[in-house]
C-alpha cells in the first residue's frame, strides 16, 4: 500500500514538472494592448498581430464578405470609460468585441457585446451593438505586421486606424468634453466660489479656447494672476484682453508675462509673449 502511494505521488510529482517546463517559445501573432486618453475617456485596444510573411492577405488568407476577427487569436477587445460616439450613434462605457467584414474598397465594423470568442468562431450577428460602414485605402508603403494605432487627435475624438499588408481602415472615436468640464468648473469654481488659481486660470483658459463668455474668463483670470502671478497666466490673460479688444492693455500684460518668463528661463513663453506683442501692434 505504501509503495502504491508512494507511486502515486512520484507519477504526480513528474506530471507537475512536465507541466512547469514548458519551452518558450515565440508567439506567431503576438499580443498587444495599447491605451490613448481621447478627450476626457480612457480607450484602450487589446488585440493580437499576425503578419504577413510573404503571404496574400486580403481576398486569401482574410476573404472578402466573411466576418473577421480584425487580428489573431481571441476577440479584439476595445474598451471605453466612458460613453462614446461611432459613425453618430451614442456607445454606452465598457467593453466590445471588434470584429470586420473586409471588402475591396469598403469594410464593414462591428462591435460586439459577446468578447469572449476564440476570434470568430461562434459569432451572432444578434451580439451586435453598433454596425457600420468604413471606406479602406491603399497603403504607399507595405505593413508586413498588423497594427491597430489612434491618429488625428483632437481634444475630443481621433481616428482608431487598422493598417496591414497594403490596406488601412480606420473610424472616429467622438467623446463628450464640454458637459463634463463645464460640470466640473460649475462644482469647484462657480458654486464653490474657489480662489485657488489654479482653478480659476483653468476655468479662464477652458472658456477662452473653446469662445465661451470672454468677460466671465477675464473675472476668473483677473483673480488668478492678482493671487498668484505666473508667466503662463499672465499669458492667457493678455490673450484674452485680445480678444476682447483691449489690445493696449494686452501688450502690457505680455511684456510683463514675457519677462516673468525670461526670468523663469523658458524661452518657449518669451517667443509666445513676442509673436502676441507683434500681432497686435
Amino acid at each position: 500500500m505504501k509503495q502504491k502511494i508512494a507511486f502515486t505521488l512520484t507519477f504526480l510529482l513528474c506530471a507537475l514538472i512536465s507541466f512547469a517546463q514548458q519551452i518558450q517559445m515565440p508567439q506567431a501573432s503576438p499580443s498587444a494592448k495599447i491605451a490613448q486618453k481621447v478627450g476626457l475617456t480612457d480607450v484602450t485596444v487589446d488585440y493580437s498581430r499576425p503578419s504577413t510573411k510573404e503571404r496574400k492577405i486580403f481576398g486569401e488568407l482574410v476573404p472578402y464578405g466573411q466576418v473577421w476577427r480584425t487580428g489573431a487569436n481571441g476577440a479584439t477587445v476595445l474598451s471605453f470609460s466612458t460613453d462614446v460616439l461611432i459613425d453618430g450613434k451614442s456607445i454606452p462605457a465598457g467593453q466590445y468585441a471588434l470584429y470586420s467584414i473586409p471588402g475591396k474598397s469598403e469594410w464593414v465594423m462591428i462591435l460586439s457585446k459577446n468578447i469572449k470568442l476564440w476570434g470568430a468562431i461562434g459569432y451572432d450577428q444578434s451580439d451586435d451593438v453598433l454596425r457600420f460602414k468604413a471606406k479602406s485605402t491603399k497603403l504607399k508603403k507595405k505593413s508586413e505586421t498588423f497594427e491597430i494605432s489612434f491618429a488625428n487627435m483632437t481634444d475630443t475624438g481621433s481616428d482608431l486606424s487598422l493598417e496591414w499588408e497594403n490596406t488601412r481602415v480606420g473610424f472616429r472615436i467622438e467623446t463628450e468634453v464640454d458637459p463634463l468640464v463645464m460640470a466640473q468648473i460649475k462644482d469647484y469654481v462657480i458654486d464653490g466660489n474657489s480662489k485657488d488659481p489654479s482653478l480659476l486660470y483653468s476655468a479662464a483658459s477652458y472658456y477662452y479656447t473653446n469662445s465661451k463668455d470672454m468677460n466671465q474668463a477675464y473675472n476668473w483670470i483677473n483673480e488668478s494672476v492678482e493671487e498668484d502671478p505666473k508667466y503662463w497666466t499672465m499669458h492667457m490673460k493678455a490673450k484674452i484682453e485680445a480678444a476682447l479688444g483691449k489690445k493696449t492693455t494686452a501688450v502690457e500684460t505680455a511684456e510683463k508675462a514675457m519677462n516673468l518668463a525670461d526670468e523663469a528661463g523658458n524661452p518657449d513663453y518669451v517667443g509666445l509673449n513676442e509673436r502676441l506683442i507683434k500681432s497686435l501692434k
